[in-house]
């Protein structure tokens, strides 16, 4: 190794400096990508070459450092498609996403190296290793709370959906996106964007870049098997026209005997000859997305490439990984880099894409939102015809849509089936085949994939790079969009930029699906949310009746950063709230619906809507037996916890209003508290908390088939007998 005396400030921390590769005097003379320009002008450039395979071995070198200084970490995935990653940010591609969250060290150096982690107040490469992996520094996983990082990244089959949402919205710019092929393993990602470009054929400046290692995360991978040729036919067959595949072993001559071969173990004529053939294949590749070809670049490159080991037994650092390991060692030492190639590399990176990429990427903007014009609220009077909410709340979502170009509403059970059918007829479903029965035009905004994590991936990713969004659902089935969406909420509470908050309607509720049987009755989905809401910025929303589903969607367009669940029927039900009355109940969490005098009382707490039915029919025996009965709608339960139940204040856009102990008094102090909900009994946490009142529970337990919702009540113990019966024996 090289004795050092003048290394770069920057590089306080680095272990170990190499001497300077051969060739570097005369291709390393100057950076590639010169002042004031944002990308290197020729892929064929043998100074292009060099200085790219430099920043490779700068990634490959920075993640094992700071992987090994934590013992912990991922840097085997990464390290094998370094090249790829390193010739895209010489070709000034920054928006850069990823399917994996084992990446996350690599995006790290990555932004490191271009000094976007400036921002975050990490200039050397020991702050890089002292802030990895620590709180309110640079997370296991990727997050949006990392300047420069342009979407999280935690489970498989989500990074396609943000890289489609960004293409969308910015459809002048690349947004490539790394993925494994243990991740093709997961059942989304192809099918989710062979459905995208069927929606939206023109836009195809997305650019999937397959890491084709042959391992997944604890073994070979599923695809491993797979020859060059059978790996093209596979994407060809869902719908991308040009495919790019560059294999190391085409290139290898150290005659590694295995399919996955190691291009840190070539020569360095033949390194230089696969970096090149690695940057002119991305070249090639993003010039085709970005021309109107659906596109992919494969990388095929043993995992583990230039770092501690091969394999999956790359994939992860284990205790033993520490930077005294023999191993770590050996490994370092081998890519370490020349003082005068950190130099180069970081002025390379820092001038690609125009800046650091926490100055440039678009995610480092709040997108501007159209203006809206005035909603068509309707107030339907008290007592008066039935009304059916999401019909109510549909008119409104059309109002918005025709107002903002930008507005997206998805479905994957389809919005007529939800009693919201004028949503399709005032925005169109998006469809190669114009129907008008069926109110389908290739030019919508209703996006319906069968699919709830296509529908919550492009819906809740759009809110995340800054459009407003709505994602319908069954309530039985919106379980499979789930984790996206919950991954979004998260990120959107430590995001450091507004942007809509993420909103969904989710009807059909298991009371209205009786005679479907337990397999459309899954209200379970509720106790998530209820776990959810402690996070901070996650609301679930009950509104009782039409008017109220009105002013809850309202407000919803006024928010920032949370995530925003309406479940409501899709049945004509009574009107129970005037506007002023679900305004109070937004904003105080309940509101009373009716309070009959009594010698003791009785307060009946009700999340939902067909639930209120039958709490007013054992108010009524309640009332012949002179025990008076408070009726109250829980509408926003979020607000009915106390200031240090949530972490509110962790969140970006802190929301830490809550109802004052007084005025839950008023609401909920009585001789007895029944709670009462068609979901899961964890909704009314925030009442049972607070309460010092006797009290007791009624929630749903479990599906059946059944002719009707009152039978399918009784079924889980939800009868006005039931409920009186429990009432009397409390107060007595």
């Amino acid at each position: 190794m090289t004795t050092v005396t003048q290394a770069p400030a920057f590089c306080e921390g680095i272990q170990y400096f190499g001497e300077a590769l051969p060739g570097f005097e005369t291709y390393g003379k100057s950076p590639v990508i010169s002042e004031g320009s944002v990308a290197l002008a020729d892929p064929h450039d043998p100074n292009a070459v060099f200085q790219t395979l430099l920043a490779a071995d700068a990634l490959r070198y920075l993640i094992l450092q700071v992987t090994a200084s934590k013992a912990s970490g991922h840097p085997g995935g990464f390290a094998s498609q370094a090249e790829a990653y390193a010739a895209l940010v010489m070709l000034g591609y920054k928006n850069i996403l990823t399917e994996v969250g084992h990446h996350a060290p690599g995006f790290y150096s990555a932004m490191f190296l271009d000094r976007s982690l400036e921002d975050m107040g990490i200039y050397t490469v020991q702050q890089l290793r002292d802030r990895y992996r620590e709180k309110h520094g640079l997370l296991g996983h990727l997050s949006g709370y990392i300047p420069g990082i342009l979407a999280p990244a935690g489970p498989l089959g989500q990074g396609q959906h943000f890289a489609m949402a960004a293409a969308l919205l910015h459809k002048d710019k690349l947004f490539p996106f790394t993925m494994g092929d243990g991740g093709m393993g997961e059942p989304y990602p192809m099918s989710s964007m062979a459905h995208f470009h069927t929606a939206y054929p023109g836009v195809t400046n997305f650019l999937p870049v397959l890491v084709w290692n042959g391992y997944s995360q604890e073994h070979h991978s599923m695809v491993s098997t797979k020859t060059n040729e059978q790996m093209k036919a596979y994407w060809h067959g869902n719908g991308f026209e040009k495919v790019v595949l560059l294999d190391a072993k085409d290139f290898d001559d150290r005659n590694q005997p295995e399919d996955y071969v190691d291009s840190t173990a070539f020569s360095l004529e033949q390194r230089l000859s696969f970096t090149k053939g690695v940057l002119i294949g991305i070249d090639e590749a993003a010039r085709s997305a970005l021309s109107g070809n659906l596109t992919v670049f494969i990388i095929k490159q043993l995992k583990g490439a230039g770092v501690h080991a091969k394999g999956a037994k790359s994939h992860n650092l284990y205790a033993q990984h520490t930077l005294d390991n023999p191993d770590i060692i050996k490994a370092l030492k081998a890519r370490a880099l020349h003082p005068a190639a950190w130099e180069i590399v970081r002025t390379n990176c820092q001038r690609a894409g125009g800046g650091p990429a926490a100055k440039t990427v678009v995610t480092e903007f709040e997108l501007p939102l159209t203006t809206l014009e005035q909603l068509p609220l309707e107030e339907y009077p008290v007592g008066g015809d039935p009304k059916i909410s999401t019909t109510a709340m549909g008119r409104l979502v059309a109002k918005v849509g025709q107002s903002d170009p930008n507005y997206l509403v998805s479905n994957a059970d389809g919005n007529e089936a939800s009693g919201i059918t004028n949503i399709n007829q005032a925005l169109k479903i998006i469809h190669p085949t114009p129907d008008p029965l069926y109110n389908q035009n290739p030019i919508g905004q209703v996006y319906e994939p069968l699919s709830e994590d296509a529908c919550a991936g492009l819906a809740a990713g759009l809110s995340l790079m800054g459009a407003r969004t709505l994602w319908c659902s069954y309530e039985s089935f919106a379980v499979n969009g789930l984790p996206i969406w919950q991954t979004v909420t998260q990120a959107m509470a430590e995001l450091r930029r507004p942007t809509p908050s993420t909103v969904t309607l989710f009807t059909a509720g298991a009371l209205e699906q009786g005679r479907n049987g337990w397999t459309h009755q899954r209200p379970e989905i509720e106790a998530y949310f209820a776990a959810m809401m402690r996070n901070g910025n996650v609301f679930p929303l009950f509104p009782p009746d039409a008017n109220s589903i009105q002013v809850c969607y309202e407000w919803t367009l006024t928010t920032k950063n949370k995530g925003i669940v309406i479940t409501a029927s899709k049945s004509p039900l009574p009107i129970r709230t005037t506007f002023e009355q679900a305004h109070q109940a937004l904003r105080d969490g309940a509101v009373l619906l009716q309070e009959i005098p009594g010698e003791k009382m009785v307060v009946f707490a009700v999340v939902g809507d067909m639930t209120l039915m039958p709490v007013y029919e054992a108010a009524a025996y309640l009332e012949a037996e002179q025990i008076g009965v408070r009726i109250v709608s829980v509408v926003n339960p979020r607000k009915l916890y106390r200031l240090n139940d949530v972490a509110w204040d962790t969140c970006s856009q802190p929301d830490g209003d809550f109802l004052d102990d007084a005025k839950f008094a008023q609401l909920f102090d009585a001789d007895a508290l029944i709670a009462v909900t068609g979901g899961a009994s964890g909704m009314l946490e925030p009442v049972m908390l607070r309460s010092n009142t006797k009290r007791d529970i009624f929630a749903w337990k479990r599906g059946e088939t059944t002719a009707s919702a009152g039978e399918l009540m009784a079924f889980n113990g939800l009868t006005a007998q039931a409920l009186t019966k429990r009432a009397i024996e409390l107060v007595h």
